[in-house]
């Protein structure tokens, strides 16, 4: 029996080696070698426009105590919007569709800069754990229902924000929004939504990913501020905000942790509008993906592209109709 048991725990200590052996191989592995693609990301040109009537910026303490920047437009409205920005950048360029939709009397909005992201950040790229983005919402909207407990909480986002708000709507915090609204939003890196490389935008080290994945799996977070992702930002799109790397535990946070599942929990109403001539995403993909888990309302709009969706007027309308749609009924408040 003894001898049994020794064999058992041999195999084990092999199968251990050899796991966390290719586990190492890939991490060790680094990040791929950037191509020089400079010519091949999104149109930030699209967001060259005046930010004159920017609010400026505000903080809210989170829950670590760390002081965590927004911009509020105010209205007189019984609902309220966040809005979570893209990857690489911040929520400044949240401004035509925040003061239209501030000024229209549809809804509050709030703007943050996701941690890590932003004029000043603690550290730019990274969080402190894969989950502090749920965590840092989840104290906004409590922040935010102290002043508007009887609004209808909308949890909003673009691109990766829209990842986050998935993410979001699949942790226990879900049930905190009343509605989603998704701006072209990123599902799975291999999801059939996905473009190759995002249109040229995100460059992602596949090797490590996977060997930091796989500590994660057995509960070994060590290694994760190592870098995962970097970014194709235009030159004369940069000025000194944007930030173009980011950690494991950040780009992992940033995403849902399986779209599937995460949309399967989304109840509340869903809306995700999609520009045709997105660069980063397949457009005509998202409804027959999307409504596979959830019951969702899709809107493709034409010659919009990924920032465009967010920027262009086109997208006003839709965003409004939905809005007045939703009535002021409260299914899901807090």
């Amino acid at each position: 029996m003894e001898k049994y048991f020794f064999l058992i725990l041999i195999n084990l200590l092999i199968s251990a080696a050899i796991y966390f052996g290719i586990a190492a191989l890939f991490i060790l592995a680094g990040k791929r070698k950037k191509p020089n693609t400079d010519k091949h990301s999104l149109t930030f040109n699209e967001l060259f426009f005046d930010y004159t009537n920017l609010p400026q910026l505000k903080t809210f303490a989170a829950r670590d105590g760390k002081q965590l920047a927004y911009r509020h437009y105010t209205a007189q409205s019984d609902k309220v919007i966040i809005l979570l920005h893209g990857s690489g950048w911040h929520s400044q360029y949240f401004l035509p569709l925040a003061e239209f939709l501030s000024s229209e009397g549809l809804a509050q909005v709030f703007t943050p800069d996701l941690r890590g992201h932003g004029h000043t950040p603690e550290r730019r790229g990274d969080v402190d754990y894969i989950g502090q983005f749920e965590d840092d919402l989840a104290d906004l909207i409590a922040i935010i229902r102290e002043d508007n407990p009887n609004a209808m909480l909308i949890v909003g986002g673009h691109s990766s924000g829209g990842g986050l708000a998935i993410r979001f709507g699949g942790s226990r915090y879900g049930n905190q929004a009343d509605a989603y609204m998704l701006l072209s939003p990123f599902l799975k890196y291999n999801a059939p939504t996905m473009r190759a490389n995002s249109g040229g935008w995100a460059h992602a080290h596949f090797w490590r990913i996977a060997g930091l994945t796989m500590l994660n799996n057995v509960g070994i977070h060590w290694f994760d501020y190592l870098t995962a992702l970097e970014f194709n930002m235009p030159e004369e799109a940069r000025d000194g905000t944007e930030t173009l790397s980011y950690s494991h535990r950040l780009n992992t946070a940033y995403a849902p942790r399986n779209y599937k599942k995460d949309l399967r929990a989304i109840k509340q109403p869903l809306l995700v509008v999609v520009g045709i001539a997105d660069d980063a995403f397949i457009a005509d993909q998202f409804e027959p993906v999307i409504s596979q888990y959830t019951a969702v309302q899709v809107e493709l709009l034409p010659d919009l592209t990924h920032m465009g969706v967010v920027v262009s007027p086109e997208v006003r309308p839709v965003v409004k109709e939905w809005l007045e749609g939703l009535g002021k009924s409260l299914p899901f408040a807090s």
